[in-house]
């Protein structure tokens, strides 16, 4: 686990509905249902290729009572865990729920100091067996931060996780900046607009062809939030929420069209009253 530090390494959606949302994201996404749940807890993993992806558990009923709602949360693994959740407050972050073993490891729900809400893991029994920001179909490949405010936020997780901010290159009026960890570009923070009500972290699954992807969320209860984007590195992107009102992003091919490996990027993009413009170079590992 320590040399997967600073990572994100696992995902679950918490969800008021299981038996539907693996439904839904089976047929969307591709996934095979296999249940692991336990005489003390319900989960269920989703899995490509016959290894585990994400995986499925109920929303706890003391955060619905609080109103929580259907959400991905996505794990980041640690070092010291103990060592992390203080530093965590002293960086002015909340401890949601604190550290506590479970059945995926030792975990703890944390908020950055804007309000979006990931975890931490040691000893984490599942995980992604690809390398990191592989391309594999059923695998999260992206990860996106709605933030209040991108700038103000990023030195949170760059003291707490690594995480170092990508030269892109971008013009400086944009909202949208990359980040990587160990020289690999996972992910980007996009400072959001005061119509967006919370600050929150967006997760994008690979498929092997968004436009039918994008389909079957239709088809199957869920909605699509906007127009396909294309980037000009032939990806195709889309966000979108589940029937039971999580949000979600897919990524990968259109129609068959494959995936090439420019560097160079024009990143425009509005996603409802979200909206970024600019120019980014992303130097991608080969995945």
């Amino acid at each position: 686990m320590v040399d997967q530090f600073g990572c994100f390494v696992w995902y679950e959606l918490l969800t008021t509905d299981m038996p539907s949302a693996a439904a839904f994201y089976a047929g969307v996404v591709g996934w095979a249902v296999k249940d692991a749940s336990s005489p003390e807890l319900t989960y269920t993993l989703l899995t490509a290729a016959g290894t585990p992806a994400v995986a499925l558990m109920d929303l706890p009923e003391e955060g619905v009572r609080m109103g929580a709602t259907p959400r991905w949360l996505g794990y980041v693994a640690v070092d010291d865990m103990d060592g992390r959740v203080a530093q965590i407050r002293r960086l002015g972050g909340a401890i949601l729920v604190s550290p506590t073993d479970s059945n995926i490891g030792r975990i703890a729900v944390v908020a950055d100091p804007q309000g979006a809400t990931f975890a931490l893991v040691t000893g984490l029994t599942y995980g992604q067996s690809q390398p990191r920001g592989s391309d594999q179909p059923g695998h999260v490949g992206w990860h996106e931060l709605l933030a209040e405010d991108r700038s103000k936020v990023f030195p949170f997780y760059g003291k707490l996780l690594g995480w170092q901010q990508a030269s892109t290159g971008a013009d400086p009026a944009s909202v949208y900046g990359l980040f990587s960890v160990a020289g690999q570009m996972i992910g980007g923070m996009l400072t959001k607009l005061p119509s967006v009500s919370q600050a929150c972290w967006l997760h994008y699954f690979n498929v092997d062809d968004v436009g039918a992807a994008a389909r079957r969320v239709n088809a199957g209860g869920g909605r699509v939030l906007q127009e396909p984007i294309e980037l000009p590195d032939g990806c195709w992107i889309v966000r979108c929420v589940d029937p039971q009102g999580a949000l979600f992003a897919l990524q990968g091919a259109w129609d068959g069209m494959a995936r090439s490996s420019d560097p160079e990027v024009t990143w425009s993009a509005k996603w409802g009253d979200i909206a970024s413009k600019g120019r980014i170079v992303v130097h991608k590992t080969k995945r």
